[in-house]
């Protein structure tokens, strides 16, 4: 009878990565992170278990969007309270918060359980060049894609 060999992931050392944003799309960027973050790049994936990689985003505030997406792209948020919904677009969220736009685009690609919420904790976006992860030596990711 054939046996079914399973990698255990705690056996693993973490693994950082570091994704430099400067002039990338949105939507490209956030699809490698989460697919480094989920694991899917390894030969031993499972989709139940949390891969021991960390991503660190650089440079979030020189993310680019194709088309007019700069001023039709929304984003909502609601504080719990009677007429508390707030909306901006891009442009402004980008001037005031650009990490955000990241996470949010990053953490909708995530599975929609309690896996997801750990794996978001395991991404890190930063405005600018300058993070405190290089004690980490993070693996510098070149794509084609990105």
């Amino acid at each position: 009878m054939n046996k079914t060999y399973v990698t255990s992931m705690k056996d693993d050392q973490n693994k950082w990565y570091i994704v430099d944003a400067y002039n990338k799309n949105l939507g490209r960027l956030s699809t490698e992170v989460a697919t480094i973050l989920r694991g899917k790049n390894r030969t031993n994936y499972m989709p139940h278990i949390i891969n021991n990689a960390y991503v660190i985003v650089i440079n979030a505030e020189n993310i680019t969007i194709t088309g007019k997406k700069d001023k039709q792209k929304l984003y909502k948020r609601h504080s719990g309270y009677p007429g508390g919904l707030k909306v901006e677009n891009f442009t402004t969220l980008q001037n005031r918060l650009p990490e955000r736009i990241i996470e949010k685009s990053i953490k909708g690609m995530l599975p929609k359980n309690s896996l997801g919420k750990q794996l978001f904790n395991r991404l890190k976006v930063y405005r600018s060049k300058t993070h405190p992860h290089s004690a980490q030596q993070p693996e510098q990711i070149f794509s084609e894609i990105i």
